[in-house]
Order: structure tokens, then C-alpha cells, then sequence
């Protein structure tokens, strides 16, 4: 039941102090986008620390190495510059890795002292040609994306990477019918859900900033220098002349996708996320308008299955109390899927600045009669004190909302980024209507392993 707290809330907007945020610095982003990419190395320009934690938060979340590569601040650069150490560290990379694509993200300490980046990869170039020769200089892709730290959260350093990427390869050239897909930080699952879906519907596509087998790959010896898979620069060079380009997150994919439709004319689609019914519906029905399809039967059966699962377990799910928090479009997308299984949305949470965040709920909370709590920049302690104070009975949000839960007394669905307190989350997507199905799942086991008396669950 919910209840009224003793103390009073003071909102994160009447602070001078975040307390407990769900959220991360912006170059984490742009590793994130950059490893998606084959043979790809981010390189940080910054501390050690700045690499350090994303490769922990990498490795405790997708159970797999990462190679990312850092100019090692210190002292002297952090006073004269870090020119010396990008022209060094470009140098080292391509003399003992051989990359392909090299990211340079920047940080707060970077781009707090004005690092000239464009300037020093010249320069790097340069020094690279004298001592490794032509060919080799112009074997590696050397991309500069900028990244303070303080400047916007993990899910603007995906977006900034996604347009700097697209800004540095895209080139108008002969026309092709492909669709494009920026997927978002989201997981290698989820990725395979959505070319599961393309793959029924026969479409020709490609997935840039590929997680799906660069973060999820096989154990084979011998071990290779970089993981298979992740989308090939040439395709990055190509989708300026794809049918169009699908932003699946628009708030981490959707300024590249926008930069297309502006500079080249190519189609761009912002959203939804496909999870639930709805937002994949209108997935499916976008991609099958671009494309001039039919949508086959098999995508209409996986649909029915979703529609079967939810009348199964609604008496589990119907007007149960619930709260979200996490990167605004998968927020956005999991409320509205929770509204469709009949949960009552008590509080919905992102830490990430956003226009439209606020305005997008609203909306399916008066689609459905809801009356919930919006929070947009906010931290975990407001959305602590107010799922307390509305009686929430379950929580969905990455392994940050365990601590919570256990103050609200209530289990926790883990969905988004990083989920480090259990294992093999990313291997399973919610997205599309199989996806959906799963998540369906989880928040009815996770319900009932909680406290849902023995005796009923037989009826």
C-alpha cells in the first residue's frame, strides 16, 4: 500500500547535489558506438581512469574483453596539452594493432585544456607516413569525436558518434535499396531480435555500429586481435545512398540519421523503440512502407504469440504498481509496454537531459488514464522516495535499482545498461515481438518468485 513519508522530498532540481545517478559519462557512449565498428579501436584521449572504468563496465556487463586504448594523461598534460601523447598513442595503435578505424574520443580533461584534435591526427598522420610508410598511413581511419564529460550523459556521447562517424565516411555515390539501422545503446540480443524481424520481412539492411557479435563473440581458439563482426567502414561510406535510415533510439542514433536526410536526402525514421506491441507495430509497418512489402504471415504469428502471452498472465500484471528508470527511449518504450499489459505506472525516470522525454510519457499516461511521476535529469534518491511513497510493486531499471528495491521492498527487472549483478542479460533482446515475449516473462517470474501467494497460482 502506499504510503505518506515522514520526511519531504527535496527534488533534484532544488539541489545543489546528485544523489545515487543512473547514468554515465559521455565518452562511454561513444566506445560504445565505436566498437560496433569492424576492427575499430576507441581511443581516449584523457587518464588512464577514463578507460579504465568503461572497460570494467564493458567487461562486467558483456563478459567479454575490449580493447580500448588511452593516451595516458598525466601531470604534464594536463597542464601543456596532450598533443605529444595523441601523435604517440596514434602511432603505437596502428604500429602494434593495425586497425582499421580508430575513434579518438575526448574527455572532460581534453577538452578542458583545448586540445586541437583535428590538428594533432594531422600531425599523427604525418609522423605515421615518415616512419611506417604511404600505404599504411592510408590503411587506418583516424576519426576525431568529441565527448566532455560534462557536457551530456552516455546515451549524447552514442549520439555525438554516431554523426561524427557518418559526418567522416558518407559519400554520395550510386544509389542502393538498403535500409539502414542505427540500433542505440542497446544489447547484442536485442540486435539479433531486430535482424530476426528484417530477415523474416526479406529485407536488405545493414546494422551500423554493430554490437552483436563484437560484444557477444564465440570462444575459439586462437584467440583473433579483434572479435568478428561489427559493420565494415565501407558500409559507414555507403549509407549515404541507402532507401532510408531507422534510428531505433533517437535520442542515441538520431542525429547521424537526421544528418543524413539533410545532407544526402536519405529517409530517416526516428523510433519508436520496438518493444511491446505498438511501438513494434509501427516498426514493422515503417519498414514495410519504405520498403514497399507486404508484412508476411510468419511476423503476424510472432505478433499473436505476444497477444496470447499477455491475456495469459494478466492477472499477474493488471493494475500492479510499477516504476522505470534508464536511457529515455527504452523508458519510453518499456512504459508504454507496461500500460499495454494493464501495470499501473507509478514513477518513470531518465537522468538524461531530454525535450521530449516528458512530453512522450505524458502522452501514454493519458492514453491509458494514468496518473504517474515524471522525472527528466534526475537521480535514484528522487525516484526512491517517490516508488516508496506510491506503494510500487516492482522495478525495472539496470542492476542501479537493486539498492532501491530493497528500501521499497519490491523485485527488480533488469533491462538497459550495465547489468553487472546477474550474467547472460545481454544475450536476450526484448525488442520485437519475441523480445517482447521475454520481457513478458521476466516481469511475471520475477512477480511471482517475489511474494505472490502459493496458493493462488494455481487458479
Amino acid at each position: 500500500m502506499a504510503t505518506k513519508l515522514e520526511n519531504t522530498l527535496i527534488s533534484k532540481a532544488n539541489r545543489h547535489v546528485t544523489i545515487n545517478p543512473p547514468k554515465m559519462c559521455q565518452p562511454i557512449g561513444a566506445m560504445y558506438a565505436t566498437l560496433g565498428i569492424d576492427k575499430a579501436v576507441p581511443l581516449v584521449q584523457g587518464s588512464q581512469g577514463c578507460c579504465t572504468y568503461v572497460r570494467y563496465q564493458f567487461n562486467r556487463h558483456f563478459k567479454e574483453p575490449v580493447n580500448i586504448a588511452v593516451t595516458s594523461f598525466h601531470e604534464d598534460a594536463a597542464v601543456f596539452g596532450g598533443r605529444r601523447n595523441l601523435i604517440e598513442g596514434i602511432r603505437n595503435l596502428i604500429f602494434r594493432y593495425a586497425p582499421k578505424v580508430i575513434g579518438v574520443v575526448t574527455t572532460c580533461s581534453s577538452e578542458t585544456i583545448g586540445d586541437d584534435i583535428e590538428a594533432f591526427i594531422k600531425e599523427a598522420y604525418k609522423k605515421v607516413r615518415e616512419e611506417l610508410g604511404d600505404e599504411v598511413a592510408q590503411s587506418v581511419f583516424v576519426v576525431p569525436i568529441h565527448t566532455p564529460s560534462y557536457a551530456g550523459t552516455h546515451v549524447k556521447g552514442y549520439d555525438t558518434a554516431t554523426i561524427s562517424y557518418i559526418k567522416y565516411f558518407a559519400k554520395s555515390k550510386e544509389p542502393n535499396q538498403k535500409l539502414y539501422i542505427i540500433p542505440g545503446m542497446i544489447n547484442p540480443g536485442d540486435i539479433e531480435e531486430v535482424k530476426h524481424l528484417l530477415n523474416l520481412m526479406g529485407i536488405e539492411y545493414s546494422v551500423l555500429f554493430d554490437i552483436s557479435k563484437t560484444l557477444n563473440s564465440p570462444l575459439m581458439p586462437p584467440k583473433p586481435l579483434y572479435p568478428e563482426g561489427g559493420t565494415p567502414w565501407q558500409e559507414l561510406e555507403d549509407c549515404a545512398n541507402g532507401k532510408a535510415i531507422l534510428a531505433l533510439c533517437p535520442h542515441a542514433g538520431g542525429s547521424g540519421a537526421s544528418y543524413l536526410e539533410s545532407e544526402f536526402g536519405v529517409k530517416s525514421i526516428l523510433g519508436p523503440f520496438p518493444v511491446g506491441v505498438e511501438n513494434t507495430d509501427k516498426f514493422v509497418k515503417n519498414v514495410a512502407l519504405v520498403c514497399g512489402i507486404e508484412i508476411p504471415e510468419e511476423v503476424k504469428v510472432e505478433r499473436g504469440l505476444l497477444l496470447d502471452a499477455m491475456a495469459d498472465t494478466c492477472q499477474y500484471t493488471m493494475l500492479r504498481r510499477a516504476a522505470v528508470f534508464g536511457d529515455p527511449d527504452i523508458v519510453i518504450a518499456v512504459t508504454r509496454f507496461l500500460c499495454e499489459l494493464g501495470m499501473d505506472v507509478k514513477v518513470v525516470e531518465t537522468a538524461t537531459p531530454s525535450s521530449t522525454f516528458a512530453d512522450e510519457i505524458k502522452k501514454i499516461f493519458d492514453e491509458y488514464n494514468i496518473e504517474g511521476e515524471i522525472l527528466v535529469d534526475s537521480d535514484l534518491y528522487e525516484f526512491e522516495y517517490l516508488a516508496k511513497e506510491a506503494g510500487v510493486e516492482v522495478i525495472l531499471g539496470n542492476s542501479k535499482a537493486v539498492e532501491v528495491a530493497k528500501s521499497v521492498k519490491c523485485p527488480v527487472v533488469r533491462i538497459g545498461f550495465p547489468v553487472y549483478d546477474r550474467v547472460g542479460y545481454f544475450r536476450y533482446g526484448i525488442t520485437g515481438y519475441k523480445g517482447s515475449i521475454w520481457l513478458l516473462d521476466l516481469i511475471v517470474n520475477t512477480i511471482l518468485d517475489y511474494s505472490y501467494p502459493h496458493d493462488k497460482l494455481h487458479q
